[in-house]
Order: C-alpha cells, then sequence, then structure tokens
C-alpha cells in the first residue's frame, strides 16, 4: 500500500515538472490525481492501524434474550476477558440504553470457560426441536479478533448451554434489581421495602450472580434518611450478606 501512495505521489510530481500550460489545461486531472493520493494516504496509514487495534483485541462473549411481552423484552450482556461489560434491560421497541458493568474475575472465568466448552459457539446447534413454549429467543455470541460465531435457540437440553444461560440470566436478575432500586429511590420510595424483599427472595434461591454490583445503590439506601427505616434496615441486612459472603452465588437450579 505505501508502495502505491509513493507512485501516486510521483505522478503528482511529473505533472508538475512539466509545462505549466498543461499542468493548468489538465487540472481536473491533477484534482483526480491528488484525491488518489488521499485515499492512498488514509488507506496506506488506517487499515494497519486497524488491524493491529483488531489483533490486539481482547474476546467478548454476548448474550441477548428476546421475548415480546417480558419484562424486560430485550436483554443483552457483554462482556470481554476482564470482566468489563454492559447490560441493557428495555422493550424491543425502546432506545438502547446500555449501562457499565464490572464482573468478578471468578465469574467471567467461568463464562469463558463455559463458552470454550461449547466451542465458543462454532458450528454448534443448542435447539433441542421438542416442542415446548416460547421461552424466548436467547443467542450466545462469541467475537475475537474481527471474528464471530454465534448460535440461537429456544429451549436447549445441552448442559454446558444450560449452565451459561444460567449464569447470564443471574447476571441479568441482578441488573435487574438495580434498575428497579435506582428507579424506586428517585420515584417510588414507598416501593422501596417490596423491590429489597425480592432482592432477598432471590439471594436465598442462590439464583443471583455477583450480587456485589449492587453495593453502591445499597450503601446510598442506607446512608440516606430520606427512605422509610423499614427499606434502610433491609438494604443493611442484604449489604452485610453480601459483603460477608463473597461466595453468596452457587450453583442454582435452572430457572429460565
Amino acid at each position: 500500500m505505501p508502495g502505491l501512495f509513493s507512485k501516486a505521489v510521483a505522478i503528482v510530481i511529473v505533472i508538475m515538472d512539466q509545462d505549466s500550460i498543461v499542468f493548468y489545461r489538465n487540472f481536473k486531472i491533477l484534482r483526480i490525481v491528488s484525491r488518489l493520493a488521499a485515499c492512498l494516504l488514509v488507506l496506506g496509514f488506517s487499515i494497519p492501524a486497524r488491524s493491529a487495534q483488531q489483533a490486539s483485541g481482547t474476546a467478548t462473549l454476548t448474550y441477548i434474550k428476546v421475548m415480546k411481552g417480558s419484562v424486560p423484552e430485550y436483554t443483552s450482556i457483554t462482556v470481554d476477558r476482564n470482566g468489563v461489560g454492559t447490560y441493557q434491560g428495555r422493550r424491543i421497541d425502546s432506545s438502547p440504553n446500555p449501562r457499565a458493568l464490572k464482573l468478578s474475575a471468578a465469574t467471567t472465568d467461568e463464562l469463558f470457560k463455559v463458552a470454550a466448552s461449547l466451542g465458543d459457539f462454532h458450528s454448534i446447534k443448542l435447539e433441542s426441536n421438542k416442542r415446548v413454549a416460547n421461552m424466548g429467543l436467547k443467542t450466545f455470541i462469541y467475537r475475537h479478533d474481527g471474528r464471530e460465531s454465534k448460535v440461537e435457540f429456544n429451549y436447549t437440553q445441552n448442559k454446558h448451554a444450560d449452565e451459561l444461560l444460567t449464569l447470564f440470566e443471574g447476571i441479568a436478575a441482578v441488573e435487574q434489581h438495580i434498575g428497579v432500586l435506582e428507579y424506586s429511590s428517585r420515584y417510588d420510595v414507598l416501593g422501596l421495602p417490596r423491590a429489597l424483599t425480592q432482592i432477598e427472595i432471590d439471594l436465598n434461591n442462590h439464583v443471583l450472580v455477583d450480587p456485589q454490583l449492587m453495593v453502591p445503590i445499597l450503601k446510598k439506601i442506607v446512608g440516606d434518611s430520606q427512605y422509610l427505616h423499614i427499606a434502610q434496615v433491609r438494604a443493611g441486612n442484604i449489604l452485610r450478606r453480601i459483603q460477608n459472603s463473597p461466595n453468596t452465588r452457587k450453583e442454582s437450579r435452572r430457572l429460565f
């Protein structure tokens, strides 16, 4: 590519060295050559840079679930090998609203380990083809170095896919609780005790993955006297439970 650029520049120099009258009479040709040189300049430098970025890019896993009429209708979680990612939970026709998240190293390692046991979704079929109700279209996507592999299914009997599904759904449940707590703490203070009770139920059933993600909003509720005392007490109990139990998440039975 740099060789082509040098040739283009040489063409421009040759034209400029010729009779100036010919040069100006052929202004359109010069303009075309100049544009070609500019294009080669852009391509010559940006393509290698982009390739280098892809080569050093970290792998990512994405989980998407779409089920019209459910809450939320559209769920999406993307995470890289460092545990950095985003969550979306919204109506299908709503605008994208990704929220940043940072998973624990243990959960991140487990996600990629299970995905690897599924061949990172290369040429794999997960749909059971059994006559079951619509449980939502689910998609697993693996991306690395500009390549992508994915698989879709409504219901699967593959134990590894089931394990990965449970992990992602557990993360989504935590993020949904965060969303409810943030909304209630601003606009529905009286609804906070009920929302916190649901978190306690989910903790008891071991369906939450990385519940420590709720720590910031729980601390906010505990430390602000504008909230009902019962809400502060429940938030405090949940907070201590999470902080004192680093292994809160256990293997859970499939709920989704």
